[in-house]
């Protein structure tokens, strides 16, 4: 709601981020508030892994992860990777014995999960067995199980037709106060989120109300993607893409 007071949940503060001595984000300042939905755009290698790694380091136990690659267990069943997002909060005695015969408890509740995922008769199927689609959502449901505040996902979407992402979407937030999920539908992050974080030549471009953009200055985050397609205009004069200095970015930039 505008002009309610959020508690603060992280802030960057001019902070590099990236793996040992390679910085690929230089002097990043960002804040995350508890109750916002954040889209993360930004075409392949901007830093989205980058930052969703820096912010579930931070936040710990405060928030479900849900990967890129699944990271899936292909010879286990659906209902064992699941179950693996609460596998520390059980003992090894009574994770060895679920391995073998499935807990009761445990059992009642992943295949409720399986039953809002799409998931249903297929709790015993090894994961190597399902689709793309369906592997991500069994990804999608083991980062539900750890029933925690936050949500943060890379691409949980990016295997689903734009029907599924908007339900899958839609569960995410029904079960977490707060996400940042990285995605390349830009119409989705306009449509579903309230906030959207921009990267762009490892810079911050875009940090701005979801209703404050247009999907032109989305497609700004991707230029990539528009040079096989690109024509000089009819007076030969060639319209440059807009510069990172010229996306909007409430926090300002270096």
């Amino acid at each position: 709601m505008v002009g309610e007071q959020r508690r603060l949940l992280i802030r960057f503060e001019g902070e590099d981020l990236g793996h040992g001595a390679h910085v690929v984000l230089p002097r990043l300042t960002l804040a995350l508030h508890e109750g916002e939905r954040v889209a993360l755009l930004g075409q392949s290698g901007a830093g989205k892994s980058t930052l969703l790694a820096e912010l579930r380091r931070r936040l710990g136990g405060q928030a479900a992860w849900c990967p890129q690659h699944h990271g899936l267990v292909p010879q286990l069943a659906v209902y064992h990777n699941v179950f693996m997002g609460r596998l520390p909060e059980h003992s090894a005695l009574a994770n060895l014995w679920n391995l073998v015969r499935p807990l009761r408890g445990p059992w009642r509740e992943v295949a409720a999960l399986c039953d809002e995922l799409g998931l249903a008769g297929l709790m015993r199927r090894p994961v190597g067995e399902l689709s793309g689609g369906q592997r991500q959502r069994v990804a999608i449901a083991r980062a539900l199980y750890q029933a925690r505040p936050l949500f943060l996902g890379d691409e949980p979407v990016a295997s689903v037709d734009p029907h599924q992402a908007l339900r899958l979407l839609d569960l995410i937030d029904s079960r977490h106060t707060t996400s940042v999920v990285a995605l390349h539908q830009r119409e989705l992050a306009l449509s579903h989120f309230d906030r959207v974080w921009g990267l762009r030549d490892g810079r911050l471009a875009i940090d701005a109300r979801a209703d404050a953009l247009t999907l032109a200055e989305l497609d700004a985050l991707y230029p990539d993607a528009a040079e096989p397609n690109r024509r000089p205009p009819p007076d030969g004069s060639d319209a440059a893409m807009p510069s990172p200095e010229a996306l909007p970015c409430a926090r300002g930039r270096p």
